[in-house]
C-alpha cells in the first residue's frame, strides 16, 4: 500500500509538472538592452506568440530577426512559420511581423523551423534552420538536418540543396552559426544539457567539418546563439536552471566559463549595434493571461486514452476523414504528421520523451486539443 501511495505522489507531481507547461504560441519574445551584455535593462514585448530568435546586424543601421512564428489560426500560411522583423534604427523601431517565402523548397520536406541567420556580405544573408526529407515517423529523430537558404532582402530565401550538417545517428536542431576569424562555426545541442553542444567549421559557410564536441554539464544549455564581441572574442549566448549566460572564446572551441546575465528566459539572441550597445531578444515567461486562440470541440475529436504511454487512437467525424493532422511538443517543435484514415486512426508514441503534446486538424481553426505521454 505504501509503494502505491508514493507513486500516487509522483504521478500527481508530474502531471502538475507537465500541465503547468504552455505550448509556444503562449510565450512571447521579449527585448532589452545592455552596455556591457551582462546588465540589461527591464525587457518589453518585442513579438507576442513567437520563439527560436536570431538577430543580426545588417546594411548599417538595420537589424534583421528571424524567429518561429504562431499566429493564429492553426494550420494557416502564418502558423508555425520561420518569421522576420525589421528595424532600421538599431532596434528602436521594428517592422510587423511577416513569414519569410523560400523559393525552391522540396514538397517532400518538413517546414522550415528553428531559424539562424548569418550576413554574408552588405548584399545578402544565409538562413540555416532545421528540416527533413520527409516527415519522421517516430518523432524528431536523425533524419533531421540543418539546412541553408539564401536571400538578398530578408524575406524572400531560396533553398540550397543538400545538408549542411547531418549527424548520422542523432538530430541536430537548435542550430546557431558564426562567422568569426575567417571560419563559420556551427553549434547545436547534442542531446540534455550536460551532454553539450556539437561543433562544425567550414570555410565556406555550406561544407562543414565536425571538430571536437562542446562539454557542459547540467546547469547550461547550450540552445541560443553565437555573437562576436570583438575580434578576439566570440561569445555564446545560452540559457540555464536559473539565467540567461554567456561563454566566451578566442577560437570556437575552448571556452573560457559561464558569465550570468540578470534576465530569465531561454533561447537567446544578441547582437552589438555599437561598442556600447547590445540588444538582446529571448523567449519569456508565458504571458500572465493565456488565451487560447482556438479551442477544440470535444465532440468532434477524441484523443484515446489520454493520459497515454504507447498509442494514441483519434476518433472523430467522418468530415475528418482524409485530413492531415500534426503533433506538437509544448515547445512548439512538429512531432508527427500524417493523413487521418477513416473514423478512427491510431498514432504509435512510444517514441516521444513524456511530456505535454498538441494536436491539430490542417484546416480546421477550431481544432485544437492536448495530451499527455506518460
Amino acid at each position: 500500500m505504501k509503494n502505491i501511495y508514493t507513486f500516487l505522489l509522483l504521478f500527481l507531481a508530474s502531471m502538475a509538472t507537465l500541465l503547468s507547461q504552455t505550448p509556444p504560441w503562449n510565450n512571447p519574445l521579449r527585448i532589452a538592452t545592455s552596455s556591457d551584455g551582462i546588465t540589461f535593462s527591464t525587457p518589453t514585448i518585442f513579438q507576442d506568440s513567437a520563439g527560436v530568435p536570431s538577430v543580426v546586424a545588417w546594411k548599417g543601421d538595420t537589424l534583421v530577426c528571424v524567429f518561429q512564428g504562431f499566429k493564429a489560426p492553426i494550420g494557416s500560411s502564418t502558423w508555425d512559420r520561420v518569421s522576420v522583423k525589421f528595424s532600421y534604427d538599431k532596434g528602436i523601431t521594428w517592422t510587423a511581423s511577416q513569414p519569410i517565402v523560400m523559393q525552391n523548397f522540396p514538397t517532400a520536406y518538413q517546414r522550415p523551423f528553428d531559424p539562424t541567420l548569418v550576413v554574408l556580405n552588405q548584399d545578402s544573408l544565409r538562413l540555416y534552420y532545421s528540416s527533413s526529407n520527409g516527415i519522421p515517423t517516430f518523432g524528431a529523430d536523425s533524419i533531421i538536418n540543418t539546412y541553408s537558404a539564401i536571400s538578398t532582402d530578408g524575406i524572400h530565401y531560396t533553398f540550397e540543396a543538400n545538408p549542411r550538417v547531418d549527424e548520422p545517428i542523432s538530430k541536430v536542431i537548435d542550430p546557431a552559426v558564426i562567422y568569426y576569424n575567417n571560419s563559420y562555426h556551427y553549434l547545436a545541442p547534442a542531446g540534455s544539457p550536460a551532454q553539450g553542444a556539437f561543433h562544425y567549421v567550414s570555410g565556406d559557410g555550406l561544407d562543414f567539418s565536425k571538430v571536437l564536441d562542446i562539454g557542459s554539464d547540467n546547469q547550461h544549455n547550450w540552445t541560443g546563439n553565437y555573437m562576436v564581441n570583438s575580434p578576439a572574442e566570440l561569445r555564446f549566448y545560452g540559457c540555464g536552471s536559473n539565467t540567461i549566460w554567456y561563454n566566451s572564446s578566442s577560437n570556437g572551441g575552448v571556452w573560457n566559463g559561464y558569465v550570468p546575465t540578470n534576465i530569465i528566459g531561454g533561447d537567446p539572441s544578441v547582437v552589438k549595434t555599437d561598442s556600447q550597445q547590445y540588444i538582446m531578444i529571448y523567449v519569456g515567461p508565458p504571458n500572465a493571461t493565456i488565451t487560447n486562440p482556438q479551442v477544440s470541440n470535444p465532440s468532434l475529436i477524441k484523443l484515446i486514452p489520454n493520459p497515454t504511454q504507447e498509442y494514441l487512437i483519434l476518433e472523430y467525424i467522418e468530415e475528418y476523414s482524409n485530413k492531415c493532422y500534426e503533433i506538437y511538443s509544448a515547445q512548439g517543435t512538429l512531432c508527427f504528421e500524417g493523413i487521418l484514415s477513416i473514423g478512427s486512426h491510431k498514432v504509435n508514441i512510444q517514441s516521444l520523451p513524456s511530456g505535454m503534446y498538441y494536436l491539430s486538424i490542417k484546416g480546421i481553426k477550431s481544432e485544437r486539443i492536448s495530451f499527455i505521454k506518460l
